[in-house]
């Protein structure tokens, strides 16, 4: 199959098909029905589609279980909170909505789901009371956002020019759909031939990477940024606070700024799709001596045994 699209001359000219398109056969959860992935559309009135309103969780699946899955419901509903956004449905049901998809998908092993919910349908023009009817939409597929040799060697990133949204203007610790800040910073580092962005605060202080936490090493502690700078509350790094506190690391957040980190012994981001994936370069700097540090492998290796474990 092509995709034809018209030239300026008016011929018809043929476009292979988007290689990224999503798998066939892929069921999706759209509003209260699971269908096939081809009538899983949303209206080009729908104000998550017009103005990036709305919110979305991105979620683990191992062994056929959702990890985390109790934070993960109480953060998107606070999220929607904070946007004033109603869910048309409760906790309960949400649970009961993602496993209904994972058994339309088969998934009984590892996975991945996407859970978005959007303002709904409505006018032209911003104002949440003209919108009706938010949609659920809950995505289970595979993902994976670094190649095996990536977790080997370390990303290598830059520091974004772009600064993190304040959180007066839009608070990171809302997980909306208004990700542009995120995708300009991603878009730089890749333009630079990195793999990753780390964004600064209007102040010049650390916040975070484009899509995940960040920690540091220096003098055998374990520094990552406080909420209070404008960071999203990972649950995995949630997890990882935890798993370092058992082996007894020190654990603190803090105030970061870019010297923190080009001094640091040792980096790594956090995040539910990356998991944890050490840094060994920042602005063409070795972190260490450019290699993952002992800290960041061994808990690499404590977190891969607890999500096995739970």
């Amino acid at each position: 199959m092509t995709i034809a699209t018209l030239h300026e001359n008016g011929e018809i000219a043929a476009m292979p098909e988007n290689p990224f398109a999503p798998r066939a056969g892929l069921m999706v959860w759209m509003g209260e029905e699971i269908v096939p992935v081809e009538q899983a559309t949303i209206s080009v009135f729908d104000h998550a589609l017009l103005y990036g309103d709305g919110v979305f969780e991105g979620i683990r699946i191992y062994r056929g279980k959702i990890f985390k899955e109790e934070e993960h419901i109480q953060r998107v509903f606070e999220s929607a909170r904070a946007i004033r956004l109603e869910l048309p449905m409760s906790p309960e049901r949400l649970s009961r909505a993602m496993y209904e998809t994972m058994r339309a998908n088969d998934v009984t092993g590892d996975g991945y789901i996407r859970l978005v919910v959007t303002r709904g349908v409505g006018a032209l023009g911003i104002s949440i009371r003209r919108t009706a009817n938010p949609t659920v939409i809950i995505i289970v597929d595979k993902i994976s956002l670094y190649p095996l040799e990536v977790y080997e060697r370390g990303l290598h990133c830059i520091v974004s020019s772009f600064a993190r949204n304040h959180p007066n203007a839009l608070n990171p610790r809302i997980k909306s759909l208004n990700y542009l800040n995120n995708v300009l910073a991603k878009a730089e580092a890749h333009a630079a031939g990195a793999d990753e962005a780390i964004m600064l605060g209007l102040d010049g202080h650390v916040c975070e990477c484009t899509g995940d936490n960040i920690f540091i090493v220096r003098r055998g502690e374990l520094l990552t940024p406080g909420t209070w700078e404008g960071i999203l509350e990972g649950v995995t790094r949630g997890v990882v606070m935890e798993l370092a506190a058992k082996r007894g690391i020190p654990v603190r957040e803090t105030s970061l700024v870019r010297h923190d980190l080009l001094v640091a012994e040792e980096a790594f981001a956090t995040g539910t799709a990356a998991e944890i994936v050490p840094i060994t370069e920042i602005s063409k700097i070795p972190i260490g001596d450019g290699k993952p540090g002992p800290i960041t492998r061994q808990l690499m290796e404590d977190f891969v045994a607890y999500r096995n474990a739970v």
